[in-house]
């Protein structure tokens, strides 16, 4: 037995011949038989599951049941299913201690390790499975490097939780700490809130990071239309996992390829999914850290030209009044893609995974009667979408705030600077922070911190001690998807790299200014100077592992903060 997919006569073996096909294979044709296959698996279409299943966190607690769904559809479409697993960090679970300078970086070494099994055993197509905040641009970002047919499945959203009558997501919670700390709710009420918010399986339920990024895969073609949105216990997920291991072996026999995907056009599109829907903040980062891998042009400046001409459609949870199974029920992505496209916001031309375009894959959405969660173009929430670039003397390299979250246009008012979060979050639990101040956090950037952690605690805290209305804040770390106010991240350069935010001291003027998209100092430039004189770079806060090997190859938020050399251009160099 020398050549199983010459004996079989089936086509759709493009990369795996490699592994399994001739004479000189017999060993791996035989460790491969020693897991259960035989030769007639062997000569089908070899299709990996990259699953980021893991048991620690609901996000991705299912995603097992779904690999097997994947593997059936696998299965009736003729080919046979190889899965394999990454890890994952729940930014809930971490969020406000030493464990979240973990949480973007393991969006790197995701993307790392399915690049890495991908490159070892040529599989002929590949679909991934995401649940939470950083599995989902992690990927996609390994199927953009590995550039072979693939297709990108959403666990999907958690239930709302429900508490006297009130819709719960993790957001609550965190701002009933908050509101526990300050006095406004007793501990027993915080406990109430705590067991009710996340009922079971799935990811944060309002248009957070995780379900930001979901609505992203669809808008780029890289996920079905509207596979995504269904949430995770909803009872036609099993389905779309099969409908999407069939696809992949459809796939497989094609060279649509994620570079044929993942166009400019595509991210624009993407940007305007997230501005419309009030997406989370950190669609910046892995969108500019994807197109990196893709070779795609991408800017900042991108993201604010297409905000601004994009309304904000979508009544969603952390500002609105609804969660993603409410999108769901709504007509779901599909529907907000399909008025977009009607609305010349989105080009619906681009192509899709299925080999639609993105207007035909969205052509199917149904609006359910009565609906109230997305809004038509014509009478949108705000003319413009939720998110805003804004630069300045204090933020040169640019910074993002979720414009969405917050009525407020502009702030100015003293710094409180504090150079972590921890810092910050006792000080709101203090009760130290007064209506007017700008919080400053700051050494919390991709190096400084290292791994850019998110403020929620901090943001959260504010909110629950009722100063979400008068304080600003800003950091050169990042913001939950669950974040709401007047909040300024991504701040670039970051402190540890001797950018502006570095020189801020305790008292001086800050200036929040939305509509000019200005974050300045309010100190002469010959103070700054002055400043930056006596400005000396701090030790790392990890000098070994993973964090500090991050830390030492980390790029400004600006550009994504990825780590190292992107894979496009690495193997520009290499071919070179």
């Amino acid at each position: 037995m020398t050549s199983p997919s010459d004996q079989n006569g089936l086509s759709g073996r493009r990369r795996s011949s490699a592994l399994v096909d001739g004479a000189h294979r017999a060993p791996a044709r035989a460790m491969l038989k020693a897991t259960g296959l035989d030769d007639a698996d062997l000569a089908k279409p070899l299709i990996g599951i990259a699953n980021t299943w893991i048991e620690v966190g609901p996000c991705n607690f299912h995603l097992r049941d779904l690999a097997d769904r994947v593997k059936e559809g696998i299965r009736e479409a003729g080919g046979t299913p190889f899965e394999f697993n990454t890890v994952s960090v729940s930014d809930g679970i971490t969020m406000g201690s030493e464990g979240m300078r973990t949480s973007l970086v393991s969006r790197e070494l995701i993307a790392d390790s399915i690049e890495l099994v991908g490159l070892a055993y040529p599989f002929d197509a590949l679909v991934a499975l995401s649940g939470c905040d950083k599995t989902n641009p992690g990927v996609a970002m390994a199927l953009a490097r590995l550039d072979l047919p693939g297709v990108v499945l959403y666990g999907g959203s958690t239930d709302a939780g429900h508490c006297d009558g009130k819709d719960l997501t993790i957001q609550d919670v965190f701002e009933a700490v908050g509101a526990c700390s300050a006095g406004r709710l007793s501990e027993a009420e915080l406990t109430r809130v705590e067991d009710a918010a996340c009922p079971g399986a799935g990811a944060c339920g309002g248009q957070f990071t995780a379900n930001t990024m979901s609505l992203v895969l669809e808008a780029l073609g890289l996920s079905p239309a509207g596979l995504n949105g269904i949430p995770a216990t909803h009872p036609d997920k099993p389905e779309a996992a099969r409908s999407v291991g069939r696809l992949a072996v459809a796939l497989a026999r094609t060279e649509r390829r994620p570079s044929t995907l993942l166009t400019r056009t595509a991210f624009l599109n993407a940007i305007a999914a997230v501005a419309a829907s009030g997406g989370s903040t950190n669609a910046v980062l892995h969108l500019m850290a994807l197109a990196r891998e893709a070779g795609v042009t991408l800017q900042l400046e991108d993201f604010d030209l297409v905000s601004r001409t994009t309304p904000l459609l979508a009544d969603l949870k952390p500002s609105g009044r609804f969660t993603a199974p409410d999108l769901h029920a709504a007509g779901g992505g599909p529907l907000l893609l399909h008025r977009l496209i009607a609305d010349g916001r989105v080009d619906g031309r681009a192509l899709t995974v299925t080999g639609q375009t993105l207007a035909e894959a969205s052509a199917h959405a149904k609006e359910r009667p009565g609906q109230e969660v997305l809004r038509p173009t014509d009478r949108p929430i705000k003319t413009e979408g939720g998110l805003a670039i804004l630069r300045g003397s204090l933020a040169p390299d640019g910074c993002v705030v979720k414009s969405s979250s917050t009525p407020r246009t502009h702030h100015l008012g003293p710094a409180r600077v504090y150079d972590c979060e921890e810092a910050a979050f006792e000080a709101v639990q203090a009760g130290s922070i007064q209506p007017g101040d700008v919080l400053v956090i700051r050494y919390e950037g991709p190096r400084g911190g290292p791994g850019m952690r998110e403020m929620l605690a901090v943001t959260a805290a504010l909110m629950g001690a009722g100063l979400g209305d008068s304080v600003a804040l800003l950091t050169d770390g990042r913001f939950s998807g669950a974040t709401r106010g007047l909040m300024a991240g991504h701040v670039a350069p970051e402190a540890a790299v001797g950018g502006p935010i570095a020189h801020v001291r305790e008292g001086d003027s800050i200036l929040l200014d939305l509509p000019s998209r200005r974050l300045d100092l309010l100190v002469s430039p010959e103070e700054l100077e002055r400043r930056r004189g006596q400005w000396s770079e701090p030790q790392p806060r990890v000098r070994r592992g993973v964090l500090a090997r991050y830390a030492a190859a980390a790029q400004c938020a600006s550009q994504g903060a990825g780590a190292g050399v992107p894979f496009s251009e690495a193997k520009q160099e290499v071919m070179a």
